[in-house]
């Protein structure tokens, strides 16, 4: 029965090679689900994080970034749209390679370590802001480890099915998380009897913390599946190299570039500028050494970036936000603390 179902999707008898699937289309359809369970997982425990952060500002009588920024609470997407941009990005990371999708990963690995070298006292936040960032590249992550882990398999579309339904069970649960936290959580969190709203009370704090692990955890993983996969493709050490140097180069100054740029421009905009710029490097790098299907994969991934970040423009600029009042509220005490320090000085 499948091989019949197989059967009936385009092949290569009826595509150019370029436009074909690397592995087979219901492997690679169940991929894509998985990577898509994956960015709803993280959007909805980011959403809820935020409300958490607004309630408890509220509670303290001080003013939420998001009501400064929007002047409406946060508030989950509809259910046609939502469901409509899932099944969109499923199918954009069902048709990017894992070649590209390897690229993805190291690139995003090296601008999160790069910028959380350079952030200094924006670094607390500065992984908000990246988490948002990171929708399409933890997609990519999830299909590039799954196709990294699974190859090879006897029953390979079996274990991708159960991947598939454990994801699609957990993106339901972090859904159903978000909407009775926005719903529910002030009334229950203040006369104190729903476990749910109590445990994040207590221990919502920890969210964020515990999302950065698994975030991490999870591009580990992908990082070591992404360099193998890329290797596979070459068949002498100088050939890897000849790919590898320039690839290295690449990264290191659209880095520069882009951590430059995040100074200048609003937070929306410049993520927004550095995507074209990121992939448009991709694009020049895989016109050098790479394939033509290379190159389509990564004109798919401008799709798929779009289709996570606007979205979530709202996260962007709620995180942008919290930046900017942390920043400032750094530098009026190092202000406040360098009189100080004279002072002592003088006495002495």
């Amino acid at each position: 029965m499948l091989s019949f179902i197989t059967w009936l999707l385009p092949t290569s008898y009826f595509l150019p090679g370029w436009l074909t699937l690397d592995i087979n289309p219901l492997e690679s359809l169940l991929q894509g689900l998985v990577g898509a369970c994956g960015i709803s997982v993280l959007c909805s425990l980011l959403r809820v994080h935020l409300f958490l952060e607004e309630s408890w500002s509220e509670k303290n009588g001080e003013d939420t970034s998001t009501q400064k920024t929007f002047g409406h609470p946060i508030r989950t997407k509809s259910g046609l749209t939502g469901l409509l941009q899932f099944l969109f990005v499923t199918g954009i990371l069902c048709v990017v390679g894992s070649r590209v999708a390897s690229l993805v990963v190291l690139e995003f690995c090296l601008r999160a370590v790069s910028g959380l070298v350079t952030a200094g006292p924006e670094s607390g936040k500065f992984l908000q802001q990246l988490l948002v960032q990171s929708q399409f590249s933890l997609g990519c992550a999830l299909t590039c480890s799954l196709h990294f882990l699974h190859e090879g398999a006897a029953q390979r579309w079996l274990c991708l099915l159960l991947a598939a339904a454990l994801s699609w069970f957990l993106a339901r649960q972090a859904t159903n998380l978000l909407h009775h936290v926005i719903a529910l959580y002030k009334l229950h969190s203040s006369q104190g009897y729903c476990g749910i709203c109590i445990s994040l009370l207590t221990s919502g704090s920890s969210l964020l913390p515990m999302l950065c692990r698994t975030i991490i955890i999870t591009f580990s993983v992908a990082v070591l599946a992404a360099v193998s996969t890329i290797n596979q493709h070459f068949l002498s050490a100088t050939e890897a190299l000849r790919f590898w140097t320039p690839l290295t180069i690449c990264y290191t100054l659209l880095v520069v570039y882009m951590q430059e740029e995040q100074h200048r421009l609003p937070s929306s905009q410049a993520v927004l500028n550095a995507v074209v710029v990121r992939l448009g490097g991709l694009m020049v790098l895989m016109l050098t050494v790479g394939r033509w299907a290379d190159v389509f994969h990564i004109l798919i991934c401008f799709l798929g970036e779009a289709s996570c970040l606007l979205p979530t423009k709202d996260l962007l600029d709620a995180a942008s936000s919290q930046d900017e009042e942390d920043y400032t509220e750094y530098r009026r005490r190092e202000r406040q603390q360098k009189p100080r320090a004279f002072k002592k000085e003088h006495q002495r």
